[in-house]
């Protein structure tokens, strides 16, 4: 007599709670249909590739599948062994840090200038033409702008060095692209003007958020506006500067492959050779694909790393990270 009176219960307790899902799911059916072809995307493309990680400790062959290939020697680390010893490799690790450390220190703050000299802005159609004109870069691809950095910066008849020549500035024209110190701070340089725009965007939208009454409040205090930014603005920023830092650093040992792709050359190699392009040349060029997915491993856990620290440190600091 017991059972029945148990499935009885559980049925009671049951049946209310599927009727709920029933209705939700019926009403929002579409939501969860729009929502399968990004997860199928995910998976397929994300997921499964993910197997293939064991080929960084398998020896070199991509004629039976990975999980037949023999481990390599020395615990199945031969490859990062190999990657830690091989001096292009560490001239890219090196080029890699340098370059988006100066990225960090010269183009995160840019765009929560930009966003504040705008929100400062009287002129509402002034500002709406400046920040459209700021992120227009944002879509244009790396090849492009490399073609249009190489006819700026052209030492004989680039229209920096002809500007810079002709107003008394210079005596002769300057190799931007073709000196390492020139070419870094070039390169630094046109990846902020590529993105502060569009960052700008986010820092907008979140200054809109912060409520006018502080500074209504400010004003009635005597505050002029550079103490308005100071003690309205900024705090209202810190949540969004704080996460988006926490993602940037989580990108410290990543690297892109179009940007120093397209704008390196034969002159330059010794700064602009990253990790990207050492894992293209190493796995595509030379067919060595343990070596470049040991590499791309390597560069996955350090992110990793740094992005669950800066979030820890956030936390410790009374910030809310980003999850």
């Amino acid at each position: 007599m017991a059972a029945p009176l148990i499935k009885a219960s559980e049925s009671s307790v049951f049946k209310p709670w599927l009727g709920r899902n029933q209705r939700y799911f019926k009403r929002y059916w579409t939501l969860y249909l729009l929502l399968l072809l990004p997860l199928v995307y995910f998976v397929i493309f994300r997921y499964m590739p993910m197997g293939n990680i064991l080929l960084g400790f398998k020896r070199n062959n991509i004629l039976i599948p990975v999980w037949q290939v023999p481990w390599a020697d020395n615990f199945g680390f031969e490859w990062f062994i190999k990657a830690f010893a091989d001096r292009d490799f560490m001239f890219a690790l090196r080029n890699t840090i340098m370059l988006n450390f100066l990225d960090l220190v010269m183009g995160f703050p840019a765009p929560i200038i930009l966003a504040i000299l705008l929100n400062e802005l009287a002129f509402k159609r002034f500002k709406r033409v400046t920040q459209t004109i700021a992120y227009m870069p944002h879509f244009l691809s790396w090849v492009i702008i490399a073609s249009l950095a190489t006819q700026l910066f052209a030492p004989s008849n680039g229209l920096v060095n002809i500007a810079m020549t002709r107003m008394g500035l210079i005596d002769r024209g300057i190799q931007f692209l073709d000196s390492s110190f020139l070419w870094v701070w070039t390169y630094v340089f046109l990846g902020i003007w590529q993105s502060v725009g569009w960052n700008t965007i986010i820092y907008l939208a979140a200054i809109t958020s912060i409520n006018p009454e502080l500074y209504e409040a400010a004003s009635v205090d005597g505050a002029n506006r550079m103490r308005k930014i100071w003690h309205v603005t900024l705090p209202g920023l810190k949540p969004t500067i704080i996460v988006l830092l926490i993602m940037s650093l989580g990108r410290i040992l990543g690297s892109d492959f179009d940007r120093p792709m397209a704008l390196r050359n034969a002159a330059v190699r010794d700064v602009s050779d990253v990790l990207a392009i050492f894992v293209y040349q190493r796995g595509l060029l030379d067919s060595q694909f343990p070596l470049a997915t040991a590499v791309g491993l390597f560069q996955s856990v350090v992110c990793i790393i740094f992005l669950l620290a800066a979030n820890k440190i956030a936390e410790k600091a009374g910030e809310r990270g980003i999850w």
